[in-house]
């Protein structure tokens, strides 16, 4: 029977992997030939051509035996069974502790690793690692392979005024959440709009993330898309405020005064002193819409007139006009 490797490293043969690792390490150490230039009988082992024979053969090999199962052992060395980054050297003390290891326990020493782990593991270990390393990557990959669907389009509707002057929205919106186990509920929030001066017809508003979150895909987004209430004076033509006046034939041409109310409360007054002909137009600068792009600057109300005319005329008031006219 060989020595008893276990009476070597000074544990008992219950000994866990760390005990085992730290005694061998401890010893290593001590009998370093560094260490212990005249370290006796026990550091006969460093001659290298007995340990070449003791590393590979054990003390059997020593005394001209070839050890039992040693041509065993070197198939299963040579074979797959073991990591495939294995190479035994017996110049290196930690590839005789794992050859001591492998014929003992059913343990291998993971040199890249550089800690134990069980024969068993050697192949189902590599595996859970890459398998470990595949699914992080599989799942940043299908994380960023998630598409992201069209955003929700929602309708903001407003008055002139309020695209005028600029005014703050509180939005009830509802979505649909799927939840852990796959179920969808509706949930319900508030969101705050604030419409900025100067905004038009179909400016959006985008909140992100704040659309329906769906399995399988990335959260919505949620747009409102404004839209305008017709007014009842103005409409809105590119950075220009046009308002249509209607005024009787004895207006448009005797001449009259109109007011104007504007989208931010004032009162406008406009003197109309020339002859009115149909589609006349007044231009009145920096009274029209804001422009965004050019704070404090507006564009222009134009004023446009529709004359109306009278339906009949009495034969006093016809020779009226004739005099008057000079016909």
């Amino acid at each position: 029977m060989g020595m008893d490797y276990y009476n070597i490293l000074k544990v008992n043969r219950n000994a866990t992997l760390e005990d085992l690792k730290k005694s061998y390490r401890r010893l290593a150490r001590t009998w370093h030939p560094d260490k212990n230039p005249t370290g006796g009988a026990e550091a006969e082992a460093n001659d290298p051509e007995k340990r070449a024979i003791y590393d590979r053969y054990g003390e059997e090999g020593l005394k001209g035996m070839p050890p039992p199962g040693s041509q065993s052992r070197t198939s299963a060395a040579a074979g797959s069974s073991g990591p495939s980054n294995f190479r035994y050297n017996p110049s290196d003390p930690d590839d005789f502790f794992a050859e001591f290891m492998a014929s003992n326990k059913p343990y291998s020493f993971d040199q890249e690793r550089t800690r134990f782990q069980p024969r068993s593991q050697w192949t189902a270990g590599n595996t859970r690692g890459e398998a470990s390393s595949a699914s992080h990557k599989e799942s940043s990959t299908s994380t960023s392979q998630l598409e992201k669907p069209p955003a929700i389009e929602k309708t903001l509707l407003c008055t002139l005024e309020e695209l005028y002057n600029g005014t703050k929205r509180k939005m009830k919106i509802t979505r649909n959440v799927a939840n852990t186990d796959g179920k969808v509920e509706i949930e319900t929030e508030v969101l705050p709009v604030e419409v900025l001066p100067g905004w038009k017809k179909g400016t959006k508003i985008t909140f992100p993330n704040k659309g329906d979150r769906l399995s399988g895909q990335l959260p919505q987004d949620l747009t409102f898309v404004i839209d305008l209430k017709p007014h009842d004076v103005y409409l809105l033509e590119g950075n220009n405020l046009v308002a249509t006046q209607v005024i009787p034939l004895v207006d448009a041409l005797a001449g009259t005064a109109i007011h104007l109310k504007t989208l931010d409360g004032r009162n406008l007054p406009i003197r109309v002193e020339e002859v009115v002909r149909p589609g006349h137009e007044i231009v009145l600068a920096n009274e029209g819409w804001p422009i965004r792009k050019e704070p404090g600057k507006k564009g222009n109300l134009k004023i446009k007139f529709d004359v109306t005319f009278p339906t009949r005329l009495s034969s006093s008031q016809r020779a009226a006009i004739r005099q008057i006219m000079g016909g």
